[in-house]
Order: structure tokens, then sequence, then C-alpha cells
């Protein structure tokens, strides 16, 4: 506070300039949240103005870190062979973003479960941390995640948030998404509401989708029917399989709501093979809002997770543990978007 400033622009020119201690022009720059938003636009002002640049070398031997975060994708089944969830692919930018603003960097890779992924980049100081997209059987994954815990990893993961991870788990408030899918259809008339996707231990955030289903079925006063309920797995054909069984079995449906929206798009396609009309027949709500939801026909009615924002809380999360700061669980809503495939009987 005291020091007076320099020929060349330092973080103490900035804090003394600012009236502000040293660690909170880091902290600031940095765009932690812990500095109050107009603190964190009065120093970076005053930084811009001196034409200050972090000297990322000096800042990483003072702090042992390499101010790099690893973002691992999880493969994933998909068409045309990329093996990554499109969902995952529309939040890289967020991430990135949240990143940028932060003057960190951003390690990219590509991970098959049955690899030795969790060694190789905290231990080896490629990165100070990890951030997890995809992961397939939650109950292989979590094995892997006891491990990461074991030996003391940084990460933080998109997901299905629970007491039981920690805090270092974002995801969408599944269940009361799925109350919105469910209750959006029950408004339009439909009564007979099938549920295609894995809805079990294995699969948290689909069984998170078909609690909230099943929670507004009940509060309008439906029966609940379990033989409406049909596993698929994220991708079209699997949607398309599980379509043409629940067609197969004569059970009566009115609506399908899918866990996600490569399930519902391959849905589709088995109810047009069927004879049977979107929506006049059958309705159909799906869930991620992918960029191929709105070009379908018709367009199809989802549940939009917030990328923008899962982006910033993962990053944070993960800033979080580095820093020792507290880990609250982080649920973010869905928003409906209602487009053709579910309109009104």
């Amino acid at each position: 506070m005291g020091r007076k400033p320099t020929g060349r622009p330092t973080s103490f020119d900035i804090a003394y300039a600012a009236g502000v201690s040293q660690p909170t022009v880091s902290r600031a720059l940095r765009g932690d949240r812990s500095v109050s938003k107009s603190t964190r636009e009065k120093i970076q002002k005053i930084a811009r103005d001196l034409k200050y640049t972090v000297d990322k070398n000096a800042s990483s031997l003072r702090s042992q870190r390499s101010n790099t975060i690893a973002l691992l994708f999880f493969e994933d089944p998909t068409p045309d062979a990329s093996m990554i969830n499109p969902f995952f692919l529309a939040m890289l930018g967020s991430i990135t973003r949240a990143c940028a603003d932060r003057g960190l960097d951003l390690l990219i890779s590509f991970q098959r479960m049955e690899d030795d992924w969790h060694v190789r980049y905290q231990d080896s100081h490629r990165a100070d941390g990890l951030i997890l997209l995809g992961y397939g059987d939650y109950t292989v994954y979590r094995e892997r995640l006891d491990q990461l815990k074991a030996q003391g990893t940084h990460y933080a993961r998109w997901g299905s948030v629970s007491s039981d991870t920690s805090g270092v788990t974002v995801g969408t408030d599944n269940v009361e998404a799925g109350r919105l899918a469910g209750r959006h259809l029950i408004e339009n008339g439909r009564t007979r509401i099938a549920f295609l996707g894995d809805a079990d231990e294995h699969y948290p955030e689909f069984a998170g989708r078909y609690a909230g289903l099943c929670d507004a079925l009940k509060s309008a006063g439906i029966e609940h029917d379990p033989a409406l309920q049909f596993d698929a797995l994220t991708t079209e054909e699997a949607g398309h399989a599980a379509a043409k069984k629940l067609i197969a079995s004569g059970a009566a449906f009115d609506a399908i709501f899918a866990a996600s929206d490569l399930i519902a798009i391959g849905a589709m396609r088995a109810l047009a093979e069927a004879g049977r009309r979107v929506p006049q027949d059958v309705a159909v709500v799906g869930f991620d809002d992918i960029p191929s939801a709105s070009l379908t026909t018709p367009p199809l009615t989802t549940v939009m997770q917030d990328i923008r924002g899962a982006g910033e809380a993962l990053v944070e999360t993960l800033l979080a543990q580095l820093e020792g700061g507290e880990l609250p669980l982080r649920k973010l809503p869905g928003r409906l978007i209602v487009r053709g495939s579910s309109a009104a009987v």
C-alpha cells in the first residue's frame, strides 16, 4: 500500500493506484469473483491504462502453478465417428472464454475411459487441475473419481450433482428440468408420456430427468406407468431402437420425453416410419438443445442447459479448489424451449 510507482508497471503499481492490496490485484486480474465487480473493473482499467501485462513465468514460479487447465473429453458413441457428444462440443466455447478471462491456458485432450488419464496431467505438472466432460457408465467412472480424490488431484466435472460429489460437480438441476418437460406436455393435454433413456444408477443425469417427469405426473394426478420407460443411450440409433420397442409393445402413449436430443431425433424417425405424426399423434420433447434440434421436422421442443453458465461454473469450481475456497453444490437451471414437436392437441 505504501509502495510508490516504478518506471515499469507491476501489480504493486496497480495496487498503489487502486488503493488495494497486491493480492487483491492478482485475484481481480484473474477474474476471481471474491473481488467485487466494481473493484475488478477499476483494477482492470488501471492495468489497461498502465499497459500492464502478466509475467506468467514469474507468476508460475511464485505459485508453483502452470496456469494451465486440462479439459478432458471422454468418448461417446456418435454417428459421425467424432466420439464427442455435440452438447459437450458446444460447452467448449464457454470454458475457453472463462479461462481466457482469468489468464489461464487450456489444454484439450480426448480420452478413453479405460486409459490412465487420471495420472497424466496434474502429477506431471502439465496442468494445475482437470475439467472432465462426459463419462458413460457412472459406476465405472466413479472408480476413477475416487482415485483422483485419493491422490489429491484437483478437478471439476459436469454431471449429476449430489451430496457425495463434494462440490466438485457442476450440472443442470435434472429433476426440476424433468418436471418442466412433464408439466409442459401435461398442460398440452398429454397423459400417457413415455420416457426414453436409461434411468438408473449407471446414468444418474437421465435418472434425475425421469424422476422429474414422474413427479410432474404425480402432481397432476396422473398415474405413472413403468411400462412406458425404455432404455436408450445418447445416440440417434439408440433413440430409434427404443422408440421402435415402445411402438412394438402395444402400449398406448401420446408423448415422448427423451433424455437427450439425439435420442429424441432417433425416436422421431421411428415414429415417422410407423406412421405416427408429430405432434398430432405423439408430442416429443428432448434435452440439451443441440444445434440440430431446431432443424428437425417439426423443430424439436427441448430443455436447454446453461452452456455459458456451465463453463464459468466449472472454471470457478476448479479455481476454488486450487485456492482452498469453499465448494458449494452447483446446480444450474434448465430452460424449456418450445417448438413445433410438442404443439397442443
